[in-house]
């Protein structure tokens, strides 16, 4: 039952169902304004430059990356990285995803805190990713025969997660500030027209979801562990 707990998918079914759900309304917003035209017909490439140009930053490159909607930006390289469905195409969506990472760019060139504290996150966040799940599975079998050293250890599996949904919580404000920049300096600078906000807005908004959504998604499994080897108050069944 510790491999197959039926609670554990009720648990986390709300989760579960907001990624679902975020993860349909990115592709959804993206694909739909894929096939609108920016008014400039700046490709995404293009947009990044500018919005950087407008806030004069001339020392990130921007390059292309392979896979959909892989787009990023390496502070320690200041290499912004556009997917191939960003990269050359002049669409809405593609201009506001491009200038959605030239903003983190603008974030890493104006010390945003947030920004600096994920960075520095980044490895103890893949430790917990790796290692904390499986420490708080093998947690609960040890219960079984040794359950004060199950608990004992179940805990120590939690620490480790709760790198992860630290992590997750410091991107929340690091992605929302990014976008907030991409939708005012893409109109100050011109790179697409006040009217095609709405698109913009749309594709960034739902890309935003899917970040609150992993945080839901990681509490609840956090939560849920807990709960089960009895940290939480609950009875160990």
């Amino acid at each position: 039952m510790f491999f197959f707990d039926p609670t554990y998918l009720l648990f986390i079914l709300p989760g579960l169902l907001l990624s679902l759900w975020a993860s349909w309304r990115t592709r959804s917003a993206f694909n739909k304004y894929s096939r609108v035209r920016s008014a400039r017909g700046l490709s995404g490439a293009q947009a990044a430059q500018a919005m950087l140009r407008g806030a004069g930053i001339f020392d990130v490159e921007v390059v292309p990356t392979a896979g959909m909607l892989t787009d990023h930006y390496n502070p320690a390289t200041k290499r912004l990285a556009l997917s191939e469905g960003v990269y050359a195409s002049p669409s809405v969506a593609a201009v506001g995803v491009a200038c959605h990472e030239a903003g983190h760019a603008v974030q890493h060139a104006r010390d945003y805190k947030p920004l600096w504290l994920r960075s520095v996150l980044v490895p103890t966040a893949n430790i917990g990713s790796s290692l904390g799940y499986i420490v708080m599975l093998v947690g609960l079998v040890l219960m079984r025969a040794q359950p004060l050293f199950g608990q004992e250890v179940v805990l120590f599996g939690a620490l480790l997660f709760s790198a992860v949904l630290l992590f997750q919580i410091v991107t929340l404000p690091v992605e929302f500030d990014a976008s907030a920049r991409a939708k005012r300096l893409a109109v100050e600078h011109g790179i697409i027209m006040p009217q095609e906000r709405e698109g913009m807005d749309r594709v960034l908004n739902a890309a935003a979801l899917t970040y609150v959504a992993a945080v839901v998604s990681t509490l609840l499994t956090l939560l849920y562990y807990l709960l089960r080897a009895g940290l939480l108050g609950g009875r160990r069944s």
